[in-house]
C-alpha cells in the first residue's frame, strides 16, 4: 500500500490518499499509519514546537501522538473536520497536557547565552520567536497554523473549534500585532522598492 500511496502527488491526490490511509489505519493497517506519519509528522512537530519551545520535546510529543494514533484514529470522523485539522487538535491537546505535567515538576531553567553569535539569520529567528511569544495565544496559534503549517482559514477554524470569521479576525489582528512587535525589536523586514 505504501508504494501506491507514495506514487501520487498534488492536493487532490493528498486528500484522496489521506482518506484511504485513514480508512486503512482504522482497520489496523500499519501502512496507513505510516503514510499519515510521513505526510503529517513535520506539520505536527512544527505546531507542537510553538507550544513547548524545545525541538527535542516537540519531537517526543510528535512521536507520542503518532504512536497513539493506531487506537485514537477510531475517534476520527471525516465529516466533522479534515484529518489535518483533527491531528493538529490531537497534537495541541498532547502539547497542553505535556506543559501541564511539566509545570507540576519544579525545575531550575538554565539558559546559555549565545552572545558570540553574529548570524543575522539566527538573530532574525530569535526576534520572530520573541515577537510571536508576545502575542496573545489565540493570535499566535492562528499565525502559526496559517503561515508555518499552511492550513486554510477553514481548516484552522476546525482545528481550533472557532468560526471561520473569527479566524480571519485573529489572523488580521495577529499580523498587525506581530509587525508592531517586530518594529519594537528593530526587526521589521525590509521591502524592496520598485524603483
Amino acid at each position: 500500500m505504501c508504494t501506491a500511496l507514495n506514487g501520487a502527488s498534488g492536493t487532490s491526490g493528498d486528500s484522496r490518499l489521506t482518506r484511504l490511509a485513514v480508512a486503512k489505519a482504522k482497520e489496523g493497517d500499519a501502512d496507513g499509519i505510516h503514510y499519515l506519519y510521513v505526510r503529517y509528522a513535520d506539520d505536527v512537530r512544527r505546531y507542537v514546537a510553538t507550544f513547548v519551545k524545545d525541538s527535542y520535546e516537540a519531537e517526543d510529543i510528535t512521536h507520542n501522538v503518532f504512536a497513539k494514533l493506531m487506537t485514537a484514529i477510531a475517534k476520527y470522523q471525516e465529516q466533522s473536520v479534515p484529518f489535518a485539522a483533527w491531528i493538529l487538535r490531537v497534537a495541541r491537546n498532547a502539547s497542553l497536557d505535556h506543559l501541564r505535567a511539566r509545570r507540576m515538576i519544579p525545575t531550575e531553567e538554565v539558559r546559555l547565552s549565545d552572545s558570540q553569535s553574529t548570524h543575522d539569520g539566527g538573530e532574525m529567528g530569535r526576534d520572530i520567536r520573541i515577537a510571536l511569544e508576545s502575542l496573545p495565544e489565540d493570535q499566535r496559534e492562528v499565525l502559526v497554523l496559517r503561515h508555518l503549517v499552511g492550513l486554510s482559514p477553514m481548516e484552522i477554524a476546525g482545528t481550533l473549534e472557532k468560526t471561520e470569521s473569527s479566524i480571519h479576525g485573529l489572523h488580521h489582528r495577529g499580523r498587525r500585532a506581530l509587525q508592531g512587535a517586530l518594529t519594537e525589536l528593530g526587526a521589521v523586514p525590509v521591502v524592496a522598492s520598485a524603483g
